[in-house]
């Protein structure tokens, strides 16, 4: 069976000085690159973790390693040093998209009363007198 890589070797030669050295207890530490790319196939198709195929490793692994390299700031500093080097480039293209789409209340749901603040401004709006709008 042919496995087809998620990411070209000169992609690869890029990113792999950005990912910590595995630590070197237990077991001997999964391919990080195969662990790249199931992160990356799992994020680009959207399934769960537990559907990543097995050619790229256990799923729980793949799972923890993403987890680690969250909390310790790996990936924000992955996505800084590729934004950085794509800009000096020039190749960056900042444009934004906008939804300014309206979802409206359903019918039934137009009539009911708002819990406006918690039950001290409910209290003190009931027990105010009431002021006239002439004056």
């Amino acid at each position: 069976m042919v496995i087809r890589l998620e990411m070209t070797d000169e992609q690869w030669a890029a990113l792999a000085p950005l990912f910590p050295a595995p630590k070197g207890r237990g077991r001997p530490p999964m391919d990080t690159r195969e662990t790249v790319e199931g992160i990356a196939w799992r994020f680009r198709t959207g399934a769960p973790w537990r559907d990543i195929p097995e050619r790229f490793g256990n799923w729980n692994s793949i799972y923890q390693r993403f987890s680690d390299w969250s909390a310790d700031g790996t990936w924000a500093r992955l996505l800084a040093t590729v934004q950085g080097a794509a800009a000096a480039n020039d190749e960056v293209e900042w444009t934004v998209s906008v939804d300014s789409t309206v979802t409206r209340v359903h019918q039934h749901g137009a009539t009911l009363s708002r819990d406006t603040g918690g039950w001290i401004e409910l209290h003190e709006s009931l027990s105010s007198p009431r002021r006239s709008r002439a004056a």
